[in-house]
Order: structure tokens, then sequence, then C-alpha cells
């Protein structure tokens, strides 16, 4: 599916990634750090894993003027738990040479189409606070802050629950 980027007359190709190639490796090298300072790019077969999971749908954007290479990705995760299916949005990432054009919208509006065509009763997704122009984007299309805590467990800083 082709989506035009906002204002400037440049297409921005949307499309699912179905394959790991050398392109798509490389492009995570790239974009990754910009997304986590921590954060290392996924190998090949992480990559894959992504790609040929039922759960989970890697968008890819490409940008005419950066001829046609892949300069944004989000991951979309669909999982069923027992009060229905659920979508969660991880891991936007716009190539820093070409935010501001409407990708990371584009992005979004291409995995909750498919996040609403599978049937998802919600669509979550979280953002630090230091990126306002990401969070101004979530609530411009329709994302509502919620009021909740998140907790993340890293069994690397708790060895005494490995050995318990």
């Amino acid at each position: 599916m082709g989506l035009r980027g906002r204002g400037d007359g440049r297409v921005s190709e949307i499309t699912e990634a179905t394959e790991v190639t050398p392109e798509l490796i490389e492009a995570f090298e790239r974009l990754v750090p910009q997304l986590s300072k921590s954060g290392k790019p996924p190998s090949e077969a992480e990559l894959a894993g992504i790609v040929t999971s039922r759960a989970t749908v890697l968008f890819l954007a490409r940008d005419d003027e950066h001829d046609g290479r892949i300069v944004g990705a989000l991951t979309l995760a669909l999982f069923r738990i027992p009060t229905g299916l659920r979508a969660w949005i991880e891991d936007v990432i716009v190539d820093e040479s070409c935010r501001g054009k409407g990708i990371g919208e584009a992005l979004n509006r291409a995995a909750i189409k498919r996040a609403e065509q599978a049937g998802a009763r919600t669509i979550d997704l979280t953002s630090r606070p230091n990126r306002e122009a990401a969070n101004r984007l979530y609530r411009r299309m329709g994302f509502e802050q919620r009021e909740s805590f998140v907790y993340r467990y890293n069994p690397e800083k708790d060895p005494g629950v490995r050995d318990a």
C-alpha cells in the first residue's frame, strides 16, 4: 500500500516484511541505535523469528527520496488473552533524516488498520515522555494516555529469583 507523507509530496511505501534480506538486516543495524542507546540490533535469526511469527507483524516504510530504502519500522504484536484479542505497537523507528514527514503516522495507521482487521479489542503502546514529537503524534491520532503503572522485571538484575 502506498501512503503519502504529510505535506512534501513524497510517497512512503508501507509494507509488511515477509522475509529477511540483507537490506532488512542493514536497516535494523542503522535504525535501532536511533531508538535505543542500550538496545542492540536484532540478528538475522531474531529478525526471522519476528517476520515468521504469527504473533507479530513487522511494518516497513520506504522513502522515494532515499532511493526507496527502508527509513522506518514498526512492530505490531497481536495476542489473545481471556478478555479478547489485544494489539501492542512497539519499536516505532523513523530514520532521523526523515522525521516530521508523516512516516511515523503512516506506519501507525497501517498497524491500526491491521489490528482492527484482526479483531483486536484495543491497541496499546508506550512512549517515553522525552519523545515529545511521538507523543504529540499519538495523541493526534486518537491514542489516550492511560492512568497506569508500567512495571518491568529484569531477571539479569535479580539473580536470587532464578535460584529460588
